[in-house]
């Protein structure tokens, strides 16, 4: 509230100075530059043509624009800026009738000269024409500048709005259907060895945990969500059979930067869920890296056709999909996913370089 006040007054203040200037420039030194005195009557026109100008300046700004020009109605803005340049200069010519301004300027420049009436010279009133409409163009560009700015605002405002909105809705899918397939895992566990799914039940816990606080958050600690890609491996593992040969290759240690949660388990998810068989033997690669700023994953494994009658077997693809999507909205330009699955080895390789600070 404080910033916006000083904000309004210190608008107000620039506006009185540029007032300033601009009237002691046009209307008050010009004239004397002259080196002539001039009459009382001369300074009154001065005085009617800046408190018009003025006038015309913050109608045109407060009202004329934002009833006419901002709402398609251009016809009706020139016609009436038009319209009112015309009264303006009508003005200034009925205060010369008047007063007789012709004869006391005659009188103060030529006091020994006879004044002779002559027809008016419409040159000051084309003059006086061209400074009124310069100051409704001056309150038009200022207005239509401010209106893109703020156009700009709640655009820009509108889209985080959405991107976050999306990324919340995105990580709620992600959410459970990494949960939908731990938790088969671990049910097949309790018909083979109910120690091992106790144990699994006690890591599954510890990463509930990570994903109830740290997915809250926009960035994680990429040694973190090292320790829980270890945990989701390891859950894993307990299950799996001689069949399957595992080359994983994970940092023990690795210097600290930050990343979005979970933004790297759909991608070794994926090689547990459709790179094991229960009949042929299967062959599972995760190398992550860290190499300066950029982070390094790859992944390999056998395609095989999923036979669980599951409901997140059903869903298949998901994580992914919506991986890919967390990227495109949070390292938009900071990627590079290459995803190959047609080659005559029937793997599903999966490449992904991640510029992260």
């Amino acid at each position: 509230m404080e910033t916006s006040g000083l904000k309004k007054n210190i608008t107000i203040l620039i506006h009185i100075l540029a007032w300033m200037v601009i009237g002691l420039v046009l209307f008050v030194l010009s004239p004397l530059s002259a080196g002539v005195g001039r009459p009382i009557e001369f300074w009154i026109k001065q005085g009617i043509m800046f408190s018009f100008l003025i006038g015309i300046f913050y109608f045109n700004y407060l009202y004329l624009i934002q009833n006419t020009l901002f709402k398609n109605k251009t016809p009706l803005f020139l016609v009436i800026n038009l319209i009112t340049g015309i009264v303006y200069v009508g003005v200034l010519v009925l205060y010369d009738d008047l007063v007789g301004m012709a004869e006391i300027m005659h009188r103060t420049f030529r006091p020994n000269v006879p004044f002779v009436p002559r027809p008016r010279n419409y040159y000051w009133d084309v003059s006086n024409l061209l400074i009124f409409y310069m100051s409704t163009g001056i309150s038009t560009s200022i207005a239509a500048v401010q209106k893109w700015q703020e156009d700009d605002k709640v655009r820009l405002k509108l889209e985080k709005e959405r991107t976050n909105s999306e990324l919340s809705y995105l990580k709620a899918q992600i959410n459970p259907h990494f949960f939908f397939n731990t938790l088969n895992n671990i049910y097949s566990l309790t018909n083979i060895d109910v120690d091992k799914a106790k144990t699994a039940l006690l890591k599954l816990s510890r990463m509930m945990r990570y994903v109830l606080y740290e997915t809250e958050k926009n960035q994680t600690l990429l040694s973190k969500e090292l320790d829980f890609i270890h945990d989701f491996i390891e859950l894993m593992q307990m299950r799996l059979t001689k069949k399957v040969k595992l080359d994983i290759l994970l940092p023990e240690k690795v210097e600290e930067a930050e990343i979005a949660p979970m933004l790297l388990l759909p991608f070794i998810e994926n090689c547990f869920k459709h790179g094991i068989s229960s009949q042929q033997e299967s062959n599972i690669m995760i190398h992550l890296e860290k190499t300066g700023n950029e982070l390094h994953l790859e992944t390999k494994n056998h395609i095989f056709k999923s036979s669980e009658n599951t409901p997140e077997g059903e869903a298949s693809g998901i994580g992914l999909i919506n991986t890919q999507r967390r990227l495109d909205l949070l390292y938009p330009g900071k990627y590079a996913l290459t995803i190959d699955k047609i080659n005559p080895e029937n793997e599903y390789r999966v490449h992904l370089i991640l510029k992260i600070k």
